[in-house]
């Protein structure tokens, strides 16, 4: 058995089949990736005191789209925002996919920070069921909704929740589990999460400035990504062909919220990734949460990985920071950028900001990309990075 183990490893190539972004950008990828090249934002000024008594700076989904979305496969009320985002965006990478999502050799991954937080306040929480707040409950409306064999895992670690939920979307296909995995993301604006970074000081008066030397702060998102992983080339989309290579993560457990000061545990899963993969790294996709504190760790971690020179960017400015979303989002977008040969800039950013210099992409170019590194830090001290290539 692990003699057959070894030679699906050495044989297995990991491909994304089919993807879906929804933000405040769009519900395709194809139009978020549309108006990123327009150097549109998602992030505005809100007016909103069900989520809080003061104007706040955040990207949001329209609601009326979503609903009118969703409307073609159930009746909208009988689901939270946060429930039909996800089912939205699945669905659309299913229908570009082509798999059998009833088989037993196709699992399903949720990755989250918080899903259908929100319920905890008993004026939106109108289904009654106290249970639905919790993610081993979406995962079960998950399995009902999609007629699926297996409840579906659900994966939340922080920020790095999306990026660990395709490693090891990843790791199952070259175990030689699955053949496919669909791993989905997706996280909400609500008071508690706005609430919780409000009490850390770390929002921005406006759309943040990634790595920026005037960056206030981090500007909130949500929305929802898909990604479709497979074994089988031909369900790969013709569009698509970009590998899923090895990824690691780790723990520095520097503080509750605060990252390593010398940025160790980021540095020890780029090593090891780059170690791992054995290939040269094009560009990098970077957290890249424009807090004081984040930007500056990465940039250690970076340069102590030998990598300041890589040509490197955040898509934070574009949608803010969508958390459990985050990490699967940007994977798509810096799949697009291979598939494309174009490096996207960093919206927000025009002057230097941390003390290691960085290869910060400020306009979108043209160039010739074979490899993107993505990597991701979050709370508690978790890091993860993960290689994807033509």
């Amino acid at each position: 058995m692990e003699e057959e183990i070894r030679i699906h490893r050495r044989m297995t190539n990991i491909l994304i089949a089919s993807d879906n972004i929804i933000t405040s950008l769009g519900f395709t990828t194809v139009e978020n990736i549309r108006r990123i090249k327009a150097c549109e934002t998602g992030i505005r000024r809100w007016v909103d005191e069900s989520i809080s008594p003061l104007p706040f700076w955040a990207s949001r989904v329209d609601d009326e789209e979503l609903n009118e979305l969703f409307s073609a496969l159930a009746h909208p009320d009988d689901y939270t925002r946060f429930e039909k985002i996800v089912i939205c965006s699945v669905r659309d990478a299913l229908r570009n996919a082509g798999i059998d999502q009833h088989s037993a050799r196709t699992r399903f991954i949720i990755s989250s920070t918080k899903g259908n937080i929100d319920l905890l306040n008993p004026v939106i929480n109108r289904f009654g069921d106290g249970n639905r707040v919790y993610l081993w409950q979406t995962a079960a409306l998950m399995k009902r909704f999609f007629g699926l064999v297996e409840t579906p895992i659900v994966v939340s670690n922080a920020c790095i929740s999306g990026i660990l939920a395709v490693i090891y979307a990843a790791r199952m296909i070259r175990l030689g589990l699955y053949d496919h995995v669909v791993v989905t993301g997706a996280d909400l604006v609500t008071e508690f999460v706005l609430s919780g970074f409000n009490s850390f000081l770390s929002l921005s008066d406006g759309p943040c400035k990634p790595f920026d030397k005037y960056r206030q702060g981090l500007s909130l998102g949500e929305g929802a990504g898909t990604i479709i992983l497979t074994a089988d080339p031909s369900r790969v989309n013709k569009s698509s062909g970009i590998r899923v290579g090895y990824g690691f993560s780790s723990n520095d457990a520097n503080h509750i919220s605060g990252p390593s000061r010398n940025g160790e545990g980021l540095y020890q899963v780029i090593r090891k990734t780059l170690d791992k993969n054995n290939l040269p790294v094009d560009y990098i996709s970077a957290h890249g949460t424009a807090t004081p504190y984040n930007d500056e760790m990465e940039s250690i971690a970076i340069s102590r990985a030998g990598l300041q020179d890589v040509p490197m960017n955040s898509f934070k400015g574009y949608w803010g920071h969508t958390l459990g979303a985050a990490g699967i989002l940007e994977i798509i977008a810096g799949a697009c950028s291979l598939s494309e040969n174009l490096l996207f800039g960093t919206l927000g950013y025009s002057e230097p900001g941390t003390t290691h210099p960085l290869a910060v992409i400020r306009e979108t170019r043209e160039a010739r990309l074979n490899t993107c590194l993505k990597i991701a830090s979050g709370f508690g001290g978790c890091n993860a990075a993960l290689l994807i290539s033509k």
